[in-house]
């Protein structure tokens, strides 16, 4: 890569709308141009003209059904750079919520997310810990699934479908518990399994979810995580 390729991609992320719509689309859900602009706050015209740019630029890929153009992340690669760049940022200025629902929110958010197509915050950092400790993940060497660790997802009936290049195991930075949690082949499979089958579930239509009942036995018999570190 030429210094003017790698500044013209940082370019893209230069910009405040730009960066709001990248961490929007971590959800992994396509949106559309108006949906992101009421996220974003700016004129439907302004959010049509960055979209440009990020379609452009090969950080979004398009898809448009009759009248309606939605929007996604190109690929896991690029939500593994906006979800490295967000933890690398610096811990976000301490502010007042400015209502019980944004406070709501926020924790929420914190404690289980998906980032992407893989579970993140406390619940996320929470897995990549006590799958560590009990031989299952290596952090040591980088991040890796032990044998122990393919066999644990096969007694789970977790799939481990490898397409492309994508890495079976990965440590992504959680950008609010600044300590890794489990991206790649493995955490996509591991959230698909936790979501299908009720161990968590969504709320609302964001990135956030919440340990079932049902989920917080499952990850106590099968990883020791006590019930309180996931509430």
């Amino acid at each position: 890569m030429a210094a003017s390729d790698l500044a013209a991609l940082a370019a893209l992320f230069a910009d405040e709308s730009r960066a709001a719509f990248l961490l929007a689309l971590l959800d992994g859900r396509a949106w559309t141009a108006g949906e992101l602009a009421r996220h974003a706050g700016v004129a439907p015209s302004t959010a049509s003209e960055h979209l440009g740019k990020l379609v452009g630029g090969g950080l979004l890929a398009e898809e448009r059904q009759g009248r309606h153009r939605y929007v996604r992340l190109a690929d896991p690669g690029i939500a593994q750079l906006v979800e490295d760049l967000a933890a690398r940022s610096g811990p976000p200025a301490p502010a007042r919520p400015r209502s019980l629902r944004e406070a709501s929110a926020g924790e929420a958010m914190a404690r289980g997310r998906t980032c992407y197509d893989h579970l993140a915050g406390r619940l996320g950092t929470a897995i990549a810990e006590a799958m560590t400790v009990r031989g299952l993940l290596r952090q040591d060497t980088g991040f890796a699934l032990t044998d122990r660790g393919l066999a644990w997802f096969e007694e789970q009936g977790v799939a481990l479908v490898r397409k492309g290049r994508r890495p079976v195991a990965r440590g992504c930075l959680d950008w609010t518990e600044r300590r890794p949690h489990l991206a790649g082949t493995a955490g996509a499979a591991l959230c698909r399994h936790a979501l299908d089958t009720g161990w968590c579930v969504r709320i609302g239509s964001g990135r956030a979810v919440k340990v079932t009942p049902a989920g917080e036995a499952a990850l106590g018999a099968c990883l020791g995580i006590a019930a309180r570190a996931l509430r």
